[in-house]
């Protein structure tokens, strides 16, 4: 055990009757880290999540949690783990100061009254402490889940997809609160599959229909894929589109805005393929490839573990 882990995890294996959703995974996460968790819809990420907290027994693996075997010891981690689920989870029909006491009812926080109060406080919700969580925005609302998931003082937050449904404001605001947490020394790990969010986190893994097929920070990610990528500007490029993904050396022709990113895994082959187009109309120019260039390659790449 490295106790400058949060999570240090291998051979993770989930499975449902035939299928494995998840399969194999090692993981570390330092302590006081960022770390995003990436993949599709299906993915395995939310079953990899529930796992490590103790909310679902894992089939194979082992390794720690902040110091506790993540097969023996699942109680003992629930305690020190703040668990912010996909879909909004809270009663509506309680205030977000109602929510927050019960929430540390269970934790049988010391001191709740005053717990609650800070907590308040610190997020920013105490003009709305009596406003029930029904009445709240997406963004709000997310606060709120935010609150209860520190209420009880965890090392470690899980977050999945934490802002899906909320404003581009809210999204920013949510983030600088999970740096600001993340100095003080809370480890995160975080699903989403938002690109300016994973060029957020200090690392990143991408899994893909239960495998993990990179790690490491988004210019490791990048450099690993081995992608070759220009950008083009200039008319007509969803028939250029058409046209270049069926050429030799051409694995993704996609819009970004109005412009055009066009990859591959080989280089000259890929120059071959875009030679005929780069005439006098168009702007063409090497680029370094996006996160979004990266995963959707990844995406294209891996077979769904659903397929016969």
């Amino acid at each position: 055990m490295n106790d400058d882990f949060a999570i240090d995890v291998r051979g993770m294996t989930k499975r449902f009757g035939d299928h494995t959703v998840v399969n194999g995974i090692a993981l570390q996460v330092r302590r006081g880290e960022v770390y995003g968790f990436l993949g599709p819809n299906g993915s395995g990420k939310t079953t990899f999540i529930r796992m490590l907290c103790g909310l679902l027994a894992a089939d194979a693996g082992e390794g720690h949690c902040l110091g506790f075997d993540v097969i023996r010891e699942s109680e003992l981690i629930k305690r020190q783990v703040g668990y912010m689920t996909q879909r909004f989870s809270f009663y509506e029909d309680l205030s977000i100061a109602e929510n927050l006491d019960f929430v540390a009812r269970m934790y049988e926080v010391p001191e709740r009254k005053k717990v609650v109060r800070e907590s308040i406080d610190r997020l920013g919700l105490g003009g709305r402490q009596r406003q029930l969580a029904g009445e709240l925005s997406g963004g709000w609302k997310q606060r709120l889940a935010l609150a209860a998931c520190l209420i009880h003082g965890p090392s470690l937050l899980l977050l999945d997809e934490p802002t899906a449904g909320v404003d581009p404001k809210a999204r920013r605001d949510f983030w600088e609160q999970i740096h600001q947490l993340a100095v003080q020394g809370l480890t995160f790990l975080i699903t989403t599959h938002y690109m300016d969010e994973a060029e957020r986190c200090d690392r990143l893994a991408y899994l893909s229909y239960g495998n993990l097929l990179t790690n490491g920070t988004a210019a490791e990610v990048v450099a690993q894929s081995g992608l070759t990528t220009w950008t083009v500007s200039g008319p007509d490029l969803p028939h250029i589109a058409q046209q270049l993904r069926s050429a030799p050396g051409v694995l993704q022709a996609v819009p970004f805005g109005t412009t055009m990113h066009v990859s591959g895994t080989d280089g000259e082959r890929l120059t071959r393929a875009i030679a005929p187009y780069r005439t006098e109309a168009y702007r063409w120019q090497p680029i370094t490839p996006s996160l979004e260039d990266v995963f959707i390659h990844l995406m294209g790449s891996s077979k769904d573990n659903y397929s016969p």
